[in-house]
């Protein structure tokens, strides 16, 4: 059985309640962090400035060119501007020889005897005069005569003259022979002098790379045409023909080129070596 509760008295104080909250912690003011100081730090050293780019190399021909470029140029300009002069003072020297010898002139040349014998001038002046003439023909093909033309026209004349005003006229067949084979090497070593100068060609050669291009015919039929008129003409007007002119005819196309070989400047790749890839003796080939 359960036990019987006993009454409460209601005029009884009551306790108070209890708290259950836990007892709050006073709070202890706290100090500001101290400042640490700041260590003064050094400006950044000034950085070097960059170094201007390498200078490139120029053109030679360029107008910025450097001083050794233009000075290899004006060189250049030299050495052919002396092809060009000798070339036609030994050209002008050679014709004069081939009159000297008596044996026959070339086409050209018998021409120009011709008309001097015709028309009392000297030889030099009929072959400035003939020159003269001949570059006006180039007008109506459209040719541009170059320094090289216009100096031709001048120079071969003079340079004959001045050679024939000293040159003796011998008697013996034995001195001229030799004359007359010195005459035909020297012209065709002049003519290859100058071509390779590169100035522009001669009244007479470029009369016939003109008619080439404009009638489109070969060089070879252009050209024979050309000089067997010319010859024709020469010889009917009193200029000499004969075993000087037929050599002449046989061997000046071959001496001017071999001339053209020796005088004309190779390119640099010619000049130039080559590495060799396989042969470990033998490295630097030269081409």
């Amino acid at each position: 059985m359960s036990e019987p509760t006993a009454p409460t008295d209601p005029t009884a104080p009551t306790a108070p309640p209890t708290s259950t909250a836990a007892p709050s912690v006073p709070t202890v003011p706290t100090e500001p962090p101290a400042s640490v100081p700041t260590v003064p730090t050094e400006p950044p050293a000034p950085c070097a400035p960059p170094a201007p780019p390498a200078p490139r190399p120029e053109e030679p021909g360029s107008a910025t060119a450097s001083p050794p470029a233009a000075a290899l140029g004006a060189a250049r300009l030299a050495r052919r501007l002396v092809r060009l002069y000798v070339g036609l003072t030994l050209y002008g020297t050679s014709s004069a020889l081939l009159v000297a010898a008596g044996l026959g002139l070339g086409p050209w040349g018998a021409l120009h005897q011709g008309l001097a014998e015709r028309t009392g001038l000297s030889m030099g002046e009929v072959t400035i005069l003939v020159g003269a003439f001949v570059l006006l023909l180039w007008i109506p093909i459209r040719q541009r005569p170059g320094l090289g033309t216009v100096s031709n026209v001048l120079v071969v004349g003079i340079a004959t003259d001045a050679a024939l005003a000293v040159l003796p006229h011998p008697g013996a067949l034995a001195v001229r022979i030799p004359l007359m084979a010195a005459a035909i090497v020297l012209n065709g070593l002049a003519t290859g002098l100058y071509i390779a100068a590169d100035f522009g060609p001669g009244p007479r050669d470029g009369l016939m790379t003109g008619l080439h291009r404009r009638t489109d015919r070969s060089i070879r039929l252009v050209r024979t045409l050309i000089e067997v008129t010319v010859l024709a003409t020469g010889f009917a007007l009193g200029g000499t023909v004969g075993a000087g002119t037929l050599l002449y005819a046989v061997a000046i196309g071959p001496l001017a080129q071999l001339s053209l070989r020796v005088f004309t400047p190779r390119p640099a790749s010619a000049r130039s070596t080559t590495v060799a890839d396989r042969s470990p003796g033998a490295a630097i080939l030269r081409r």
